[in-house]
């Protein structure tokens, strides 16, 4: 094995909102990619409009900085524990790793799931303490937080003699000493190329790379992203594909391309150690193996952690169906879940009894969430169901996921906060308090406990408590517990909404629908002040007569509707309802539409029919 001297591939990884997409573009300005006088986006690796309106990373990206002569490959991974399988597949192209920490917050869960599996593959960490010009920073501690979180999750004596450098990312600075003010970014950099292993490689071997990410071009068709294990490649080589059955497609390199910033360039050839994308293959997976014919033996496929919630996506059969998608078809949205699966490997699909409605798993209902506002801006029209967590039987015993819960909260928030998660069959295991004001407590608590708490929790806060959740793995089944206190305000006739109706329907709950809002029977318009169910009428008009007084006719004036968001309306709906989304409007809706079908199912699910 010889190693790549004028090679390195780093992965970025940390916390959400720890700065790791800002400081790849300080990078990229000191790299010299841009003109002095260049206009620039901020945050130019979010490319995705989610991403840039959520301010986080969604999906694992590709980019590259030249510095001097050698090439830095630089893989910029998602922060939430959500997109788990994005930073796993990422990490198969990275020999080394920047751990990025916020000098305040210190290491967080998702901090502790991505160290974990970069020191699994053997990587070699720097640890970047980010933002450390914050009010509240607290650096030192962060760093004894972070060797502990390293011994922790077993570290090797060399992983544990890791480089620390303190950072500012947005101003682009970075030193190797806390009292010593940062001038650029030539640290880090130093420290990429001195610390981190070039790639080790066999180039008289014949080709072959893993496919660790997927793209498409119209031009180019589908593209197959991965770094180059042994031997070159070049355009027009004769190649091969061989999935998971081991059987291999022929295939011919129509295009080779490379990094260069954020942008693909074509190049002649590459070299093993280097990341590259080919195109000329439609039917390719991520985990498949590119390869000679003589030499084809498959490398080891990429493997992610199991799902651990699942959702129903499934026609929309209200009676406002297809009024707002152009795209309603079973068939279309199969073939677009299927193809999510391609891109995400940490997702599945199945085929229900139902022809017209799919069981989709993954990581958590925010991945969910975004797959769903993903297909509504696509112009699909569909439902979905509450998330579910995935149960499973070991050793004769119901076992169900359990989160590492971290509570970051004002202290007089406390009580409320351990007295709900109590509730959801939480358990506290450590709780600290700085003596600043706030505390920070941690629990385990069930999967499904944390459906539906996490708008509640922000309420029980005032909006100033941070959740964050790791999954621990399975355990013992916990028993039942309330999801829901209030039940649902459901309108019982089709129409529109009338302001007089609503402002005589606000007494019973907090109404979610607007004046002039579209409703339907079985449509779900508020959420009510007490327990059970209520049918209503939001259509229902004033009286008029001729007749006139003094302060009859003062002009009606609403409780404004706080916004349905699609992580509301999922944490929102109980087992008997769904979301119904399309590409104008997120509305919420009984499975069972009619009164009459909602009592029958009641007296099924009772036994008495």
């Amino acid at each position: 094995m010889q190693s790549t001297e004028k090679l390195r591939n780093v992965a970025i990884i940390a916390h959400v909102d720890h700065g790791k997409t800002t400081l790849v573009d300080a990078m990229f300005r000191q790299a010299g990619l841009f003109r002095d006088n260049q206009e620039v986006e901020k945050r130019i690796m979010d490319n995705m409009d989610l991403e840039r309106e959520r301010g986080i990373t969604i999906s694992a990206k590709n980019c590259s900085v030249q510095r001097g002569d050698v090439k830095i490959n630089i893989i910029d991974t998602p922060g939430h524990a959500d997109f788990g399988g994005e930073v796993e597949r990422s990490l198969s192209m990275a020999d080394g790793a920047i751990l990025l920490v916020d000098a305040a917050e210190g290491p967080l869960p998702q901090t502790r799931f991505v160290l974990g599996k970069a020191l699994d593959r053997g990587l070699t960490i720097i640890v970047v303490v980010n933002k450390i010009d914050r009010s509240d920073a607290r650096p030192a501690e962060v760093l004894d937080e972070i060797y502990d979180l390293f011994i922790d999750l077993d570290a090797s004596e060399d992983q544990l003699d890791f480089p620390v450098l303190y950072a500012i990312g947005r101003d682009g600075t970075a030193s190797h000493e806390l009292k010593t003010p940062g001038e650029n970014l030539d640290p880090i950099f130093d420290a990429i190329l001195n610390q981190l292993p070039a790639p080790k490689v066999d180039s008289t071997k014949a080709f072959k790379m893993l496919v660790a990410d997927l793209g498409y071009s119209d031009y180019l068709g589908r593209l197959a992203v991965g770094r180059v294990a042994a031997g070159m490649v070049h355009e027009s080589d004769q190649l091969v594909c061989v999935g998971e059955n081991g059987k291999p497609r022929p295939l011919r390199v129509t295009r080779l391309q490379g990094y260069n910033g954020p942008r693909l360039e074509p190049v002649d050839g590459a070299v093993a150690g280097d990341i590259v994308v080919l195109s000329g293959i439609e039917d390719v997976t991520i985990g498949d193996t590119i390869a000679t014919m003589d030499d084809h033996a498959p490398l080891p496929r990429i493997r992610v952690d199991e799902p651990t919630v699942s959702m129903t996506f499934s026609i929309n059969t209200s009676p406002l169906a297809g009024t707002e998608g152009s795209i309603v078809q079973a068939g279309k949205i199969y073939e677009r879940l299927q193809r999510e699966t391609l891109n995400n490997v940490a997702m599945r699909v199945e085929k229900t009894d139902d022809k017209e409605a799919f069981l989709v798993s993954g990581r958590g209902e925010f991945q969910m969430a975004i797959l769903v506002e993903q297909m509504r801006r696509e112009g699909f029209e569909l439902t979905v169901g509450r998330p579910q967590v995935i149960m499973k039987h070991i050793d004769g015993k119901l076992q169900e996921p359990i989160e590492h819960v971290f509570v970051d909260c004002d202290e007089v928030f406390m009580g409320i906060v351990t007295e709900k998660l109590s509730m959801r069959k939480g358990r506290m295991s450590n709780m600290v308090n700085h003596g600043s004001g706030r505390v920070r407590i941690e629990f385990s608590v069930p999967s499904r406990g944390l459906i539906g708490y996490r708008d509640e929790f922000l309420t029980d806060t005032k909006g100033t408590g941070i959740l964050n959740s790791l999954l621990e793995g399975y355990g013992d089944h916990r028993g039942d517990f309330p999801t829901r206190r209030s039940g649902s305000i459901v309108c019982d006739r089709k129409g529109k909404a009338v302001a007089y109706a609503i402002f005589h329907l606000e007494p019973r709950g907090e109404i979610i629908v607007e004046p002039g809002d579209p409703v339907y029977d079985g449509m779900v318009v508020g959420e009510r002040n007490k327990a059970g169910d209520i049918d209503v009428n939001p259509t229902k008009e004033k009286k008029l007569t001729n007749m006139r007084a003094s302060g009859k006719d003062e002009a009606i004036i609403l409780t404004p509707v706080k916004p349905m968001t699609l992580e509301r309306a999922l944490h929102f709906i109980a087992e008997d309802e769904l979301v119904e989304v399309t590409p104008k409007s997120i509305r919420l809706r009984k499975i069972a539409l009619t009164a009459q079908d909602r009592r029958r199912g009641e007296k099924i699910k009772k036994g008495i029919a």
